[in-house]
C-alpha cells in the first residue's frame, strides 16, 4: 500500500445501493468527507500494514502454538492487573481534577496567620463540602489500591518470565513506571500537609542529603531547600499535578501500545 493518489471513486452512488441504517450512513458520509480531505484511510492502512509486519517478527503465543481455543486463562486475577491499574489511574484523576477546585497549596493565610492554608482547606473538603469526604476517601484509596497493583503486577511478569526476549524493553518501561507512580504517591502525601506529610517531608529531605556528590542540590531542587516551607509544598504541588499526570498518562499510553503490538506473555 503506498500513498499514491487513487482514482475518483463515486462514493455517492455506492451508497445509495446499499442499504444502510441512519447511524451507518452517517458514519460512513463523515469518514469519507474527512478521508478526501485528510486521507483518513490511506494512513489507517499503513498502520495497519506496520501492525501486521511487527507482529510476524514475534513468536507465536502459547495459544497459537498449540491451537488452543479456550482462552480461560485471559481471567486469571493476576493477569488483569495492568488493567485494574490503570482504571484506578483514570478514578484518581477524576476525583483529583474535582479535588484541585477546593484545593490550595498554601502554608499560610493571606493575612498571615501562623497556620497552615493546605491543611485548612482539607479540613473543609472533609467536613464541609458535600461528598467531600467520599471524594478524598475515593482519591486516597485508589492511590493506594494502584500502587499495590503495579508491585503485584510486577510481580507477576517477573515470576512468570514475562520480562523475557521480546519484552525486555516493556520490562524497563514497567520498572520506570513503578519509580514514578511511588513518587506520584509521595507527591500527593504531601499535599495535606498534616503531621504525616510532615515527617514524610522530613525524612524525605534527609534522604536525599544522603547521596553523596548532588545530595544537597538534590534537596533544594524537589524540596525546595533544608527544611520544610512553602517552597516543598508548591513543589510537591507541581510535580503532582502539573507534571506526573502528564509523563506517566505518556508512559502508560506507550506500555499498554507496546503490550497490544507485541501481545499477551501468556502462562506456558
Amino acid at each position: 500500500m503506498s500513498l499514491e493518489k487513487k482514482d475518483d471513486f463515486d462514493h455517492e452512488s455506492w451508497l445509495e445501493t446499499k442499504d444502510l441504517s441512519a447511524i451507518e450512513k452517517s458514519y460512513l458520509v463523515t469518514l469519507m468527507w474527512l478521508d478526501k480531505r485528510l486521507r483518513i484511510v490511506d494512513y489507517l492502512e499503513l498502520l495497519e500494514d506496520m501492525y501486521y509486519k511487527m507482529n510476524l517478527q514475534m513468536p507465536k503465543s502459547h495459544t497459537e502454538q498449540y491451537d488452543l481455543d479456550n482462552k480461560f486463562w485471559y481471567w486469571y486475577p493476576l493477569y488483569s492487573l495492568g488493567s485494574l491499574s490503570i482504571v484506578a489511574y483514570v478514578v484518581l484523576a477524576i476525583t483529583g481534577a474535582l479535588l484541585g477546585f477546593y484545593y490550595a497549596p498554601g502554608t499560610i493565610t493571606a493575612e498571615g496567620a501562623d497556620y497552615a492554608l493546605a491543611y485548612d482547606q482539607m479540613l473543609f473538603i472533609l467536613a464541609e463540602l458535600n461528598f467531600g469526604y467520599m471524594l478524598r476517601s475515593i482519591h486516597r484509596w485508589a492511590a493506594q489500591f494502584m500502587i499495590a497493583g503495579v508491585f503485584l503486577h510486577m510481580l507477576r511478569v517477573y515470576f512468570t518470565g514475562a520480562y523475557k526476549e521480546p519484552r525486555e524493553l516493556n520490562w524497563l518501561l514497567g520498572v520506570l513506571l513503578i519509580l514514578l507512580t511511588l513518587l506520584f504517591g509521595y507527591s500527593g502525601y504531601l499535599l495535606p500537609w498534616n503531621q504525616l506529610a510532615l515527617w514524610a517531608g522530613t525524612i524525605g529531605i534527609e534522604m536525599a542529603r544522603s547521596v553523596p556528590l548532588v545530595g544537597e542540590w538534590a534537596a533544594q531542587l524537589v524540596f525546595g531547600g533544608f527544611s520544610l516551607g512553602q517552597p516543598t509544598l508548591m513543589r510537591m504541588y507541581i510535580i503532582h499535578v502539573f507534571l506526573m499526570p502528564f509523563v506517566v498518562t505518556a508512559l502508560i499510553a506507550l506500555h499498554v501500545g507496546i503490550v497490544w503490538m507485541q501481545g499477551i506473555a501468556e502462562p506456558h
